[in-house]
């Protein structure tokens, strides 16, 4: 089982010129038109001059947009050693790989890649002794670009039909498609404006949420509100579908709907934000309304399984690092309720019900181990992987003896491994061959002191034979949010980057789940500056440690992290070479007005608060702390004119200060993307270019030159 939570006058056409002009301060920005509009915040009057570039359907922002990508393309198309970066990309992403094999509806199913394939492909096997299979769903095939992805895909209990949605471009929006299992044969109807939601199967058709069709105009950037539960059966129209739950007093309120595996119990989980839901539930065998079990949004509950007339749960209920308890059904009040795994040092961070045991797993200091329960919560033994990295799979159900499992690490792609419940084996089940020697590299972990003493880690990731004298060049790489741990991952930006000498950091700032809740709270909020003061620390340690220099530094993070990253340059100019932060949330006061914004107010709050609040927003927002007179570092802020998660208009308001009042050497410029969102679903095609377009433009602007000219 699982919980989503969703845990931001016509211009002048001159482009700069080459590259070589970097030194000279000569970049030719496009005009941007400053509007005479201000807002009043608690007495506090507070200029908006770029508000035009919200509405991402005039003219005008168009105009803008090309504009703006016509300099910063020519400004990397000048760049001599561009094409030979995105070959190696090619080169290096030309490998086979696939997912760990999952069982629907008596079927096997698992995403495989062929290495240059913009989307993973999705294959059907009737037995595990048949490893390739068939292909099941090609995306590839339902866009000339690459540019329709899936996202999310189910299938019945008894195999018969499969459920799956299709995403365009990037956005959140996705529609949903029946197709016949055994024939392959894809049904007229469809479910439209579904957005975090997967279809929940029951008898002849599925549970699914999704908002009403937004207006004219709106789809991309509009509120989403008034989310409602519906029941589909197939053969129907959706006009057809049963209205299931609702609740017109709450619009705010994000519903989502699963049964546990016996198709007994009916839960719904209810949010407001990315952090704490309530959760309701329904007999279905039963007449009855829902109980509301838990109606607060204080902490985060998700079910495992229904075991013996109780729900298991996983909860940060008087658990900052998580446990499993027991809810009886029949006497669901909190007084009643049993803790069946306590909490431990370890962040609790998945648990799975399958093959008659229960799969934990924790995290220790920001990487993944794995221990084994019985359904009783007695602990049986670990699961032994000698690595430091993240682990990821066990999905199965009760009767299954087999599931399976990912590994990776900063240096090796995912990994699939095959579980033998019953006798606690696991073995090698397929791994992925990458032409990138991963023996020369080396991960190591590191504690650094914060501004206030607190101790945080930090991955450093480097050649073997790295000498630490400083001149090494560095990017390092932080989220501090929303819960998200920052767990040791495989990403294809970093090969080429470590090829050429270069370092990978990645720090785990407060604001993040590594060491469970309170890490989390106490990076949010009026806390919000702490995790900026953690990135900052890891900075100077690099620096003070000699792994790099401030002449030598790079910053990157996205979305969260692309706040980050817009907050620290403007606080700590002087020790960084390059920013780039990518699909962020860069305007504090405004960020609750768009799409699923609001959702985000448990970690930052709104300028709508209280004076302190947003006295408080104010005081770090990257748009709003761009000053006059500062030497900036080169900064290529990235985004997507489909982004409506962080939708567009925060890095368009922020370009358009910063190229504004900064008047120095470097060059502060925007990528942005077309047909593309907020990340998930980008075509492998247009990824490699911009990663190529990314490490070319921190090579260039720190004067290096790659091993492969």
């Amino acid at each position: 089982m699982k919980k989503f939570i969703y845990p931001i006058i016509l211009m002048a056409f001159i482009a700069c010129g080459s590259p070589a002009d970097k030194q000279s301060g000569e970049f030719s920005y496009p005009d941007t038109r400053e509007a005479d509009n201000v807002d009043t915040y608690f007495g506090k009057d507070v200029s908006d001059p770029y508000r035009w570039l919200e509405d991402d359907n005039s003219e005008e922002t168009k105009d803008w947009v090309k504009a703006q990508n016509k300099v910063t393309n020519n400004f990397l198309d000048n760049i001599p050693f561009r094409d030979a970066i995105k070959d190696r990309y090619t080169e290096l992403w030309n490998y086979p790989r696939a997912s760990a094999p999952f069982k629907l509806g008596g079927h096997w199913f698992m995403y495989k890649n062929d290495g240059l394939q913009n989307q993973s492909v999705l294959h059907m096997m009737e037995s595990l002794e048949d490893e390739d299979g068939h292909v099941f769903i090609d995306p590839n095939t339902l866009s000339d670009d690459g540019t329709v992805s899936l996202s999310g895909f189910s299938v019945s209990d008894d195999g018969t039909y499969a459920v799956y949605g299709l995403s365009t471009a990037g956005s959140d929006w996705k529609k949903f498609k029946v197709m016949e299992v055994e024939t392959g044969t894809v049904l007229d109807e469809e479910i439209e404006w579904v957005k975090f939601s997967d279809a929940a199967w029951h008898n002849d058709g599925f549970y699914y949420s999704r908002f009403p069709e937004p207006a004219e105009g709106e789809k991309l950037k509009g509120i989403n509100e008034d989310s409602k539960i519906y029941y589909h059966a197939i053969g129907t129209t959706q006009s057809e579908d049963q209205l299931i739950y609702e609740d017109p007093e709450h619009p705010f309120w994000s519903f989502e709907a699963y049964l546990t595996e016996d198709r007994e119990i009916m839960v719904i989980d209810v949010t407001e934000s990315t952090s704490g839901n309530a959760m309701y539930f329904k007999n279905l065998r039963k007449s009855g309304d829902f109980v509301k079990v838990v109606e607060d949004f204080e902490n985060d509950y998700s079910v495992v399984d229904h075991y013996n007339g109780k729900l298991l749960v996983k909860t940060n209920f008087q658990a900052p690092n998580y446990k499993l308890i027991s809810i009886d059904l029949e006497n669901p009040s909190r007084e009643n309720w049993k803790d069946v795994i306590p909490e431990m040092n370890e962040v609790l961070s998945g648990i799975s019900a399958v093959g008659g045991k229960m799969i934990a797993t924790y995290m220790q200091d920001a990487h993944d181990i794995c221990m084994v329960y019985d359904l009783n919560g007695e602990f049986l033994y670990d699961i032994n992987m000698d690595i430091i990295g993240s682990i990821n799979g066990f999905s199965g159900r009760r009767d299954d003896n087999v599931t399976f499992f990912t590994v990776s690490s900063f240096t090796t792609p995912s990994t699939v491994y095959v579980y033998d419940v019953e006798n606690n084996q696991a073995s090698l089940y397929r791994e992925s061959l990458i032409n990138f020697n991963t023996s020369d590299y080396m991960t190591r972990q590191v504690f650094y002191k914060s501004s206030d003493g607190t101790t945080i880690p930090m991955f450093i990731v480097h050649r073997k034979d790295l000498v630490n004298d400083g001149s090494s060049p560095c990017i390092l790489y932080g989220y501090g949010g929303f819960n998200v741990s920052l767990t040791p991952y495989f990403s294809m930006r970093t090969t080429v980057w470590l090829e050429n000498g270069g370092i990978y950091a990645v720090a785990n700032l407060r604001g993040g789940g590594e060491y469970g809740e309170k890490w989390h709270k106490d990076g949010t909020l009026m806390n919000k500056q702490n995790v900026f003061d953690d990135f900052k620390a890891a900075a100077r340690y690099l620096i003070d440690s000699r792994f790099t220099s401030s002449d030598k530094l790079a910053i990157m993070g996205g979305s969260n992290g692309g706040l980050l990253v817009g907050a620290v340059t403007n606080q700590m100019p002087d020790d960084i070479a390059v920013a780039i932060p990518a699909v962020g949330v860069m305007d504090m006061l405004r960020y609750h007005n768009f799409t699923i914004g609001r959702a985000w107010a448990t970690d930052y709050g709104t300028s709508e608060d209280s004076d302190l609040m947003f006295k408080y927003l104010h005081s770090y927002s990257p748009l709003h702390n761009i000053r006059e007179g500062i030497n900036y570092p080169a900064v290529l802020v990235t985004t997507a004119d489909h982004d409506d998660r962080v939708v567009p208009a925060h890095s368009f308001k922020y370009i358009a200060e910063l190229q504004n009042k900064y008047k120095g050497e470097n060059p502060v410029m925007i990528r942005i993307e077309s047909n593309a969102g907020h990340g998930a679903g980008t075509p492998t095609a247009k990824t490699i270019e911009e990663y190529t377009d990314i490490i070319s433009f921190i090579m260039y602007n720190m004067d290096m030159t790659p091993i492969y000219e």
